[in-house]
């Protein structure tokens, strides 16, 4: 009697539909020229799509150069879909640390203004506790000369930026390259973490 049903209860769990278990989810992270946050996360084995866009700001639908006025209270950011089966929201916050330099709040290497801070822009309370859980440890490690003053923010209504701006360092290689040396960003990245490494 006790096979039968312990056979009777394995019948009825193999009977129940399986859990959909999640495959797309967002993250997303300001850090000054969004052109610059593309490529680090675009490497990443479980990243589906990275957007480039505004968020935080006042104005419906802004355009770059409402944005860039610094008026419109937005923050150029990059929108990142990822697999969380395949990579953890905990990865891409390594990720977006090593990228910016988080003691700055007057903007992101040589571009300043309200619109190039960095943030962690959550989407969710678990998103929330991950950010604040891995700013407290990089502020407890030491290795940093500073104060971190990225903030986490509650994720608002993210606008695409144009599409000339969409995987601009594919497009416009030679520029992108000239850009990113003339701001200072891969020289004050290494002075920060160190030389890169692959993602």
């Amino acid at each position: 009697m006790k096979k039968i049903a312990l056979l009777a209860s394995l019948l009825m769990l193999l009977a129940l539909p399986p859990a959909q278990a999640q495959t797309r989810a967002v993250a997303i992270f300001a850090g000054g020229c969004f052109w610059c946050l593309e490529p680090p996360f675009d490497k990443l084995d479980g990243v589906l799509a990275t957007t480039s866009g505004y968020i935080g700001g006042t104005t419906a639908d802004p355009t770059y150069e409402q944005v860039t006025s610094g008026r419109t209270g937005h923050y150029e950011a990059l929108q990142v879909e990822y697999d969380p089966a395949r990579i953890s929201y905990e990865r891409l916050l390594e990720v977006f640390w090593r990228n910016i330099d988080p003691l700055d709040a007057s903007g992101q290497f040589c571009d300043k203004g309200p619109q190039y801070r960095s943030a962690i822009f959550a989407v969710d309370d678990g998103q929330r506790a991950a950010a604040e859980s891995s700013k407290a440890a990089l502020a407890k490690s030491g290795k940093l000369p500073g104060r971190i003053v990225t903030e986490i923010l509650p994720a608002a209504k993210f606008y695409p930026a144009e599409a000339y701006h969409q995987d601009y360092y594919r497009k416009n290689p030679t520029s992108y390259t000239y850009y990113r040396w003339s701001c200072g960003r891969d020289r004050r990245l290494e002075r920060l973490w160190g030389k890169p490494t692959t993602p």
